[in-house]
């Protein structure tokens, strides 16, 4: 019932949904106004073979990282409820016969739900995007692939926008927070400017930021198809270094990020956050 009431409590609040959306929406502005077409341009002049299958690469790379977004910010906006009732309602729940722990669960749990309704849309809209643009659906394998970077991505991302909520108290300063997440996660996900043209250190931190591993897994799954056959005739090292300037795939070195290696880092991430929040309840005695 907690679960549920918190749940009808985000949804039915539609400035929230809309807000928790809005990183996620100036995305798909920037891209159909103006990114794309940029970025289209730039890599047509740049590729010295047919470039026909361009616009549906980036159009996979660009919302494949927006569908990640999606996981923190409405994530993110749903954690609003918990924030709410520190400021109005946490004396009642605390004197109430439901016990702290099974109040904070909700609170987590209906958080993951919110992000996963709202991914799962997200990544809908960008199959219909790309599928209309001329590309193709992944197969079944591809399908599983996508499921297990949705579920990760919401995990991953609801537990560290969880972990950062326990130290907010008041709904203006849960705003301001949400704010500048909304505005450096772009970046972060190297959706504004690629990756590859950050200076290096910068490129260091992006590559540790967890989330990123998010934008790399749905990326792999969405344009590793239409970017073999967009480089079917370029050198092996040319598509490679594409792959990794776009966040497809981040390198440490001579170590090549995959799938599933982005994959573990979003469970350890997950674990940790998850642990420290229960750790930081513990103390406090919530």
């Amino acid at each position: 019932m907690l679960i549920k009431r918190n749940l009808l409590l985000f949804f039915r609040d539609r400035a929230n949904v809309f807000f928790s959306l809005l990183a996620v929406l100036i995305i798909i502005a920037l891209y159909v106004l103006f990114l794309g077409d940029l970025m289209e341009e730039t890599l047509r002049a740049q590729l010295g073979f047919n470039a026909d299958k361009i616009g549906v690469v980036m159009a996979s790379i660009m919302l494949g990282g927006m569908v990640a977004v999606t996981s923190v910010t409405s994530g993110l906006g749903s954690i609003t409820v918990s924030i709410a009732d520190k400021e109005s309602a946490a004396k009642d729940f605390l004197t109430s016969p439901v016990s702290r722990g099974k109040i904070t669960r909700s609170y987590m749990t209906g958080s993951a739900a919110v992000a996963f309704i709202m991914t799962t849309a997200a990544l809908v809209i960008v199959l219909v995007y790309i599928v209309s643009s001329g590309g193709t659906l992944p197969d079944a394998a591809g399908f599983a692939r996508l499921f297990t970077a949705t579920v990760l991505s919401v995990l991953c991302g609801n537990a560290i926008v969880f972990f950062v909520s326990l130290f907010v108290k008041t709904q203006s300063a849960f705003a301001s927070l949400s704010t500048v997440v909304g505005t450096l996660i772009g970046f972060l996900m190297g959706i504004y400017v690629p990756i590859g043209q950050f200076p290096e250190a910068v490129q260091w931190v992006v590559k540790c930021f967890p989330m990123t591993h998010a934008a790399s897994m749905f990326r792999q799954v969405l344009a590793d198809e239409q970017l073999a056959v967009l480089f079917e005739k370029a050198p092996p090292e040319v598509l490679d270094g594409f792959r990794e300037t776009f966040g497809v795939v981040f390198s440490y070195g001579e170590f090549i990020s995959g799938f599933w290696v982005s994959a573990a880092v979003l469970i350890v991430t997950t674990t940790v956050f998850y642990s420290a929040s229960l750790m930081v309840m513990k103390l406090r005695r919530v």
